[in-house]
């Protein structure tokens, strides 16, 4: 080859930054996508008082970079750190296969994470701490959104004992009563709601739970009717 001649194709090195950005923007892309087909095969929640997952995508999730999060609401930081997916899917919080034998399948301080479903995608929501809580009065409702019009075979609704230490005791099955079992919810019924994110129907299960002051976990069990699929969910209050 002459001196001036020069390669068909030279390598071009890509800059170490533009490497880093390409990267995170990759990052960015994949969780955008499971945040879409997730939303595509949405389950529901408790929103009111609010699931952990939920609570903290609501408050988070346009704003999940925030340092202040750290701060303001440390239980949901930690969460965020061990796996953003547990808020990002907050909808998806369930197990097949349960068959109604919910301790076998769930165990002891693995309730909030439905006993690890999804590998350790929820398991940060089981940690005992300041988790922000809903005041409630000793009679209250819990609202729960059914965003893929799943109806229900029932839903069971449990409050933790008097006594019960949340901001240092894992969640165990003794720590919790039963307040309130329901019956059957046909496929649709509910109140549709008007924020396009949730866009399903939403029922509200009065409940009644004496005798209780302080922080407390409400633990929700639903069982859908369109299959053998059962959502576990923990909602963190304060009774008056």
């Amino acid at each position: 080859m002459s001196a001036s001649a020069q390669p068909l194709n030279p390598v071009r090195r890509v800059p170490t930054t533009l490497l880093r950005i390409l990267t995170i923007a990759a990052a960015a892309i994949v969780l955008l996508a499971t945040a879409l087909v997730d939303t595509a095969e949405a389950h529901g929640s408790t929103i009111n008082p609010a699931s952990r997952n939920y609570g903290c995508w609501k408050r988070w999730g346009s704003d999940f970079q925030n340092p202040r999060m750290a701060t303001e609401d440390p239980m949901c930081w930690q969460a965020w750190q061990a796996d953003p997916n547990a808020m990002w899917n907050w909808n998806g919080l369930y197990r097949d296969g349960v068959a109604g034998n919910h301790q076998a399948a769930v165990p002891n301080q693995q309730l909030c994470s439905a006993g690890r479903t999804g590998g350790v995608r929820y398991a940060a929501l089981d940690n005992p701490g300041a988790w922000q809580t809903t005041r409630v009065s000793s009679s209250f409702g819990v609202k729960v959104h059914d965003q893929a019009l799943h109806g229900a075979d029932y839903f069971r609704i449990y409050v933790t004992r008097q006594g019960f230490n949340p901001l240092t005791q894992r969640l165990t099955w003794n720590d919790i009563e039963l307040v309130r079992e329901t019956g059957r919810y046909a496929p649709g019924a509910g109140t549709r709601e008007n924020d396009p994110v949730l866009n399903g129907v939403s029922n509200t299960i009065n409940v009644s739970a004496p005798g209780r002051t302080g922080r407390h976990v409400v633990y929700t069990i639903w069982k859908a009717s369109h299959s053998d699929q059962t959502y576990y969910w923990c909602s963190d209050v304060t009774f008056s």
